[in-house]
């Protein structure tokens, strides 16, 4: 019998083995996945599906064009400089170029290896360096941190203090998307859906289908606590059970987005743990931009031993809310008005309403059609689809804080088709979508009065109870 050689995965990658006289090169070459850089064909598909491609027209600010940076430097083509550095931090992260990659190439996987080098090699001022430490390390990963953070700015928005930053100028001293955004943050709250529902556990309405975890995330529980109140309603109506595990933290797509892996992993753990122990036959996420690394933890988890089994375990069992009640809860009926309509749309014969796609709902959590079923079941509603609205709004996490600019023409494109929907809603399902939709209507004045709104919100007002 002949011998019979095994090869790791390392040995069958394509990867050069190079050293870099550049440190950053080295960890880029370390860190990417060179067969993903390798199968990419450069067909260009990605091209008209980019946003910023779309909005620049250069090469560099798409898909394929950060594709060939990467492989440039891992290859010892090209030096990582500031320029490439620049072209990693343009990318939204939409990921809408994967589902036209007739490759399957893992872009968004790969960006996401790119910052991660990158943040190994900071060069972030003082400020941001700050900035940065405080918010992902001591904020979001801390619920306890996060519900402080409600309680001030709740004290601010309601104590008369808001007004007062405005007429002393106080306001002034920041940036204006700063400013502009501030305008529009919904009312925050320090007491989540916990505190509000007074049980971390539920009940069905009627016999039971099965018991269901819900994901409160961390921004969600202080600024759209009412949603996730909703949400919670809205499972039990469709015959589940809801648990809110207490122990679950921050999903960690923020970090993973900002080259914080490490920690992004640390907080999957947390949560794997979390729910596993539940017991709960699906995870319920009501965010896109949530649900979306949620589902990735499979990938995220592969190289942790301990945690990689039930890492896959928790990706395969998240479910965004709306494809849930499609394809899992009892037939809900939603009528022509409900207890918490809109404002003024009690008269309204024929209420027309558009979706904004949340980017990673449609891109990664492929859940993109049930939303839209969804609607067009609500007695009274005239559902008008939105042009491009699978085109990212410019929110993407703290994109329109970081690349205003860039953020602030995707955003006024998207209005320009938003005026032509002449609808009275505009909703999405991510809470990053829905600020920015906000900010649109404040900035762009749509000809019709328009409110943007969450589908859950939505959805629980029409609902016939």
């Amino acid at each position: 019998m002949g011998s019979h050689t095994v090869h790791t995965e390392k040995e069958w990658s394509n990867k050069p083995q190079l050293q870099h006289n550049n440190p950053l090169a080295n960890t880029l070459l370390q860190k990417l996945d060179y067969d993903q850089l390798t199968n990419c064909m450069r067909c260009g598909f990605c091209l008209p599906a980019c946003p910023t491609f779309q909005e620049t027209g250069v090469e560099a600010e798409s898909p394929r064009g950060r594709i060939a940076l990467m492989k440039a430097v891992a290859d010892g083509v090209m030096q990582p400089d500031q320029a490439f550095r620049n072209q990693m931090d343009h990318c939204l992260g939409c990921r809408a170029c994967e589902p036209v990659c007739p490759a399957d190439v893992k872009y968004g996987q790969l960006i996401e290896q790119a910052r991660d080098a990158i943040e190994d090699h900071p060069e972030h001022g003082w400020v941001v360096t700050q900035l940065r430490k405080l918010f992902l390390r001591g904020i979001f990963p801390k619920q306890s941190r996060m519900k402080l953070l409600g309680r001030l700015l709740g004290f601010y928005q309601r104590s008369g203090l808001k007004p007062l930053t405005y007429r002393l100028g106080i306001m002034k001293l920041f940036p204006k998307h700063m400013r502009e955004m501030e305008r529009i943050l919904p009312d925050a709250s320090h007491k989540g859906v916990i505190e509000r529902l007074n049980t971390t556990v539920y009940p069905a309405k009627g016999p039971a289908l099965g018991r269901v975890g819900l994901f409160r995330g961390c921004l969600m529980d202080v600024l759209f606590t009412e949603t996730n109140v909703n949400t919670v309603k809205l499972l039990a109506e469709a015959g589940y059970e809801v648990f809110i595990p207490e122990a679950q933290n921050c999903c960690g797509a923020l970090h993973a987005h900002s080259g914080e892996m490490d920690l992004a992993r640390q907080l999957a753990r947390k949560n794997i743990k979390a729910f596993k122990e539940a017991k709960v036959d699906y995870i319920i996420s009501n965010a896109g931009g949530c649900g979306a690394i949620l589902k990735e933890y499979d990938h995220l988890m592969h190289e942790d031993e301990q945690y990689k089994n039930d890492g896959s375990w928790f990706a395969e069992h998240v479910m965004d809310i709306n494809e849930f009640i499609v394809k899992k809860g009892r037939s809900l009926r939603f009528i022509e008005s409900g207890p918490n309509k809109p404002d003024g749309a009690a008269n309204d014969q024929s209420l027309r309403v558009t979706w904004q796609d949340s980017c990673h709902l449609r891109n990664v959590m492929k859940a993109g059609s049930a939303p839209r079923e969804l609607l067009r079941q609500v007695d009274g509603v005239t559902f008008v689809e939105l042009q491009d609205a699978d085109r990212c709004c410019g929110s993407a996490g703290i994109y329109n804080v970081t690349q205003p600019v860039m953020a602030g023409q995707i955003l006024e494109h998207k209005m320009e088709h938003v005026n032509r929907t002449q609808s009275r809603l505009l909703l999405s399902g991510n809470p990053g979508c829905l600020m920015q939709m906000k900010l649109g209507i404040e900035l762009h004045k749509p000809d019709e009065k328009m409110e943007a709104m969450h589908i859950v919100d939505f959805l629980y007002s029409r609902l016939a109870k």
